[in-house]
């Protein structure tokens, strides 16, 4: 099992014991401002170590006391591979537990405390709603090389898609952007209605990094590797900064940042899914 998440941890980009606090400004401000709260704190446990609970549900326990959630209701996760995954990052942490490098466990937190009280429907709407202003289907006019590159590097990735689910998405240079047929729409709920609670918060917290439902949707898919849908996701930032220049520091800081962050979050899509073909997956070896 361990090989198991190794391997999925390696395709969404290493990132359980390596982040660093994130400046980009997200969605959904409610859900991860709850999910950060906490910064930083002094270690006060030595051993790490997950258990089977009540209805096959599993904790994590940091010594012999039991994991909790801000709300203070027990921490426990659907299956084994989350809960290594999770107890991995409380591990990591050396003299003093930096939660914000500590996506999974926020993403737990925000899972089981669900602070924003809302159900399945609700959030599939909301992620819906980045369709209407998704990254990749809103293109410049000029300058030309600009227009080439979106061209070149987006509509791939918009075709994919609409072949993969058999939708009409298009694109548009207007500041009202496409029409997004309904038929579409109603194409992506079905598709999320099959996903959890728990892989729906980790599909939403992807989309807020990426401002895009169409790069999630591939990087979940794999057919985007994280460091792919991240630079995607930045095409005409990069462009400046080739232009233009950039302060070098802050450029690698915000973009190892976000590489963190969206693959914490579509690892947690897959570790949370109940899906027997990913747990066989993990099981493998």
């Amino acid at each position: 099992m361990f090989r198991g998440i190794a391997r999925l941890q390696s395709h969404f980009g290493g990132f359980i014991s390596h982040s660093k606090v994130c400046s980009r400004h997200q969605q959904y401000r409610g859900a991860l401002k709850y999910s950060t709260a906490s910064t930083e704190r002094k270690r006060f446990y030595q051993d790490v170590s997950i258990s089977q609970g009540e209805g096959g549900l599993f904790e994590v326990n940091l010594d012999k006391r039991k994991l909790k959630t801000p709300n203070g209701q027990l921490f426990t996760v659907p299956n084994e591979a989350l809960a290594i995954a999770v107890a991995t990052e409380w591990e990591a942490q050396k003299d003093t537990i930096k939660f914000y490098t500590m996506h999974l466990t926020t993403l737990c937190n925000t899972a089981l405390d669900n602070p924003t009280q809302r159900n399945k429907d609700q959030m599939i709407s909301a992620a819906l709603k980045f369709l209407e202003t998704d990254t990749i289907c809103y293109r410049v006019d000029e300058p030309p090389g600009l227009v080439e590159l979106q061209k070149n590097e987006w509509d791939p990735v918009l075709h994919w898609i609409e072949d993969r689910y058999n939708v009409t998405i298009g694109s548009s240079s207007s500041i009202l952007g496409p029409e997004i047929p309904e038929e579409t729409n109603d194409t992506f709920r079905q598709h999320l209605s099959s996903y959890t609670l728990w892989s729906l918060t980790g599909l939403e917290f992807v989309i807020s990094q990426l401002k895009s439902l169409v790069l999630s949707l591939a990087l979940i898919d794999r057919h985007l590797s994280v460091d792919q849908a991240v630079l995607l996701s930045r095409l005409e930032e990069e462009y400046q900064i080739q232009h233009w220049g950039n302060v070098e520091w802050a450029h690698d800081y915000d973009m190892y940042e976000l590489r963190a962050r969206a693959a914490a979050g579509a690892l947690f899509v897959h570790l949370s899914s109940e899906s027997s073909t990913v747990k066989r997956k993990l099981m493998q070896d």
